[in-house]
């Protein structure tokens, strides 16, 4: 019988989850190490929204369409995997940009339409200043982050992966030009591959065996409210201000998906940002701001995600759009890695387009 890969998993965000998941489903023999707590350090502070719109080259837009419906497919198979397609509203493009923008991605084959004032206050009756049009996003929805990497990395535990938390990666073994295990302070994990999924990190992770891979990481505010009745129903992304309900009650919001810039006075900038979304909706002043986080994005140079190996056993997979595409990201690292089948629609983000990558 044809021995197990052994594979590590270094992060477990919501990537590194989907990967350890995917791979166990697979039949590798995975240990997940991550440096601090299930559910990682940016994916805590992701808006979270599922979605394959916003500025997409066309490889980029069928990557994440792909993994919308990959989504799907994982919420039938994880339990607990908490989703909700609500469809996204858009109420912040002007008149000409936001027919160009239906219509190429309408041509797409995304299912977004224009609608007016009426039909948008039926869909979120708690938002003022309605413009006379919007656009609806129907096949958009929103996971909680961190359950949700939780819920896969469960699972993941229940097909047999180790997930070792509270651990960090301090150095890599190897044997010649071949990686062949991961160091942390209580033990030596051997592999056949390491994948480093450990978002901001990866850059130094990866600095540790002579790869040179610069990541850019811009910081994202996004307030939460304290638990309240239900007053969103779905993504809205309002002039200057992108929000949305969470399955518990929270109210989050940044200046946009990412989270705005926090400035020098970073609880000044959220309480700011907190009385403009209670402005923004009708019954907003009974919110109460609970916390705010200032997530850092792991976003490559040219923005687009790095996926595919570096060097002999040493498999990147980083991007800053983490959680629309990592059910597609971890199903293609498990084919790659178990059986060497890397999918097409990879074919424009191996790490080797950068320079020193490789």
């Amino acid at each position: 019988m044809k021995a197990k890969k052994r594979v590590v998993v270094v992060g477990a965000g919501i990537i590194g989850a989907s990967i350890a998941w995917h791979l166990a489903k697979a039949g590798a023999d995975v240990t997940v190490l991550e440096a601090a707590q299930a559910g990682g350090v940016a994916t805590a502070a992701s808006f979270a929204w599922l979605n394959a719109s916003w500025g997409n080259p066309e490889p980029y837009f069928h990557l994440r369409q792909r993994s919308l419906r990959e989504w799907t497919r994982l919420a039938g198979e994880v339990p607990g995997l908490p989703l909700a397609w609500t469809g996204g509203l858009c109420l912040d493009m002007a008149d000409a940009e936001r027919e160009a923008y239906r219509k190429l991605h309408a041509a797409w084959g995304y299912d977004i339409r224009p609608i007016g004032r009426d039909e948008a206050a039926r869909l979120e009756p708690n938002v003022r200043d309605l413009p006379e049009e919007a656009l609806f996003a129907a096949e958009e929805g929103m996971a909680e982050p961190v359950a949700a990497a939780r819920a896969l990395l469960a699972d993941a535990e229940r097909h047999g992966a180790r997930l070792v938390i509270d651990d960090p990666v301090v150095a890599f073994a190897r044997s010649g030009d071949r990686l062949t295990g991961a160091v942390t302070a209580s033990a030596t994990w051997d592999a056949d591959e390491i994948v480093l999924a450990a978002g901001i990190a990866t850059g130094r992770l990866a600095a540790l065996v002579g790869v040179e891979f610069v990541l850019d990481t811009p910081p994202g505010l996004i307030v939460h409210s304290r638990p309240h009745a239900r007053i969103l129903n779905g993504i809205v992304l309002a002039p200057g201000l992108h929000m949305r309900q969470t399955a518990g009650g929270r109210v989050i919001a940044g200046a946009d998906f990412g989270g705005g810039d926090p400035g020098a006075d970073e609880g000044a900038t959220a309480g700011a940002l907190f009385e403009t979304l209670k402005a923004a909706l009708k019954g907003g002043e009974a919110l109460q701001l609970d916390f705010h986080t200032v997530g850092r994005r792991p976003t490559p140079k040219d923005g687009f995600p790095a996926v595919g190996r570096a060097v002999n056993g040493l498999y990147l997979a980083v991007t800053h759009s983490g959680m629309t595409l990592a059910p597609a990201l971890g199903l293609f690292a498990a084919e790659e890695i178990v059986r060497d089948r890397r999918d097409p629609l990879l074919a424009p983000y191996a790490p080797s387009r950068f320079a020193g990558s490789a």
